[in-house]
């Protein structure tokens, strides 16, 4: 059995702990929420068994802080999700705290403080500056979020949606090592960050084109995949709607589960791989695969 007693653990020289959110959906929309048992859950951290010591469903009440994270070198056509995005906000439950900001040289930029009121949030949607390359690397702005997350609240669960095209200015290749991105998935691991994106092409960028949708659904797709999320994009063009990605986000929200572990680990914090199985059909699961891991204490 995959599962350690807590016995079997105890015997390890060196334990780490770590919590993550998994997302739990029924394969098809309308159908009845999975519930998943505790022993359905197998865990490995870096290869090695881990003993599962929390494993719960959300509730209702549970928080949410979602930043809503726009590249601001998109173009104005963007405004034609604007609506689509007003009334996500608009028809969030009442768990959920939103704020709004912009990719800009770098940083993310906060139009609005986390909350819970429509009216306060949608103030700071406004169209993006337009300039091509005026957000520098989405994954620099990632990271900067990452490092100065806008509230300390560690019970709540903390989800991004980039709008942006994934492409590194900086190295635009396609590069499942990128330094840039590679950092951003640590950093968004430490801050326990679950990052989704909703692929955008830019438009009137300089300098060849070919190859760069590949490119950037590739990279965003690595970022959701490590840090748990999902990555919406429709071909190599832009999404005629928002709407539909969006709604997918609200039904993430009600199937999320916390899960928390313990493995044999170093002395020092550090950001480990993490793989489950769940021994449940019709399925599909999202789990982080990087894991910040802290030391327990003896």
């Amino acid at each position: 059995m995959a599962l350690l007693a807590g016995s079997a653990l105890a015997g390890a020289q060196n334990l780490s702990q770590g919590t993550v959110v998994v997302t739990v959906l029924p394969k098809h929309e309308g159908e009845v929420p999975l519930r998943v048992a505790q022993q359905d859950l197998n865990a490995k951290v870096d290869g090695k068994n881990a003993e599962v010591t929390l494993w719960r469903p959300y509730a209702a009440s549970d928080y949410v802080e979602l930043v809503l994270l726009l590249d601001d070198g998109s173009r104005s056509s963007l405004g034609r999700q604007i609506s689509d995005i007003e009334q996500f906000v608009k028809t969030l439950p009442p768990n959920v705290r939103v704020a709004i900001a912009y990719m800009q040289n770098g940083s993310a930029i906060f139009e609005t403080p986390l909350s819970t009121d429509p009216a306060v949030v949608l103030k700071g949607l406004h169209l993006p500056s337009g300039g091509p390359g005026s957000s520098a690397s989405p994954y620099f702005c990632l990271s900067e979020l990452a490092r100065h997350w806008p509230s300390n609240d560690t019970t709540a669960r903390r989800e991004v949606v980039m709008v942006t095209d994934g492409v590194d200015l900086y190295q635009m290749g396609f590069d499942p090592d990128n330094p840039h991105m590679q950092a951003a998935i640590e950093d968004a691991a430490r801050a326990h960050l679950i990052v989704d994106s909703i692929y955008w092409q830019m438009e009137g960028r300089p300098g060849p084109r070919y190859g760069e949708s590949f490119v950037g659904q590739g990279m965003l797709q690595i970022v959701a995949e490590a840090t748990g999320g999902k990555s919406f994009y429709m071909g190599s063009g832009n999404p005629v709607s928002f709407a539909p990605y969006l709604n997918e986000m609200q039904r993430r929200f009600r199937n999320q589960y916390v899960l928390g572990f313990t493995a044999p680990a170093g002395r020092k914090p550090s950001v480990e791989e993490l793989r489950i199985k769940l021994r449940v059909s019709g399925a599909d699961v999202d789990v982080p695969h990087k894991v910040w891991m802290t030391p327990v204490a003896k």
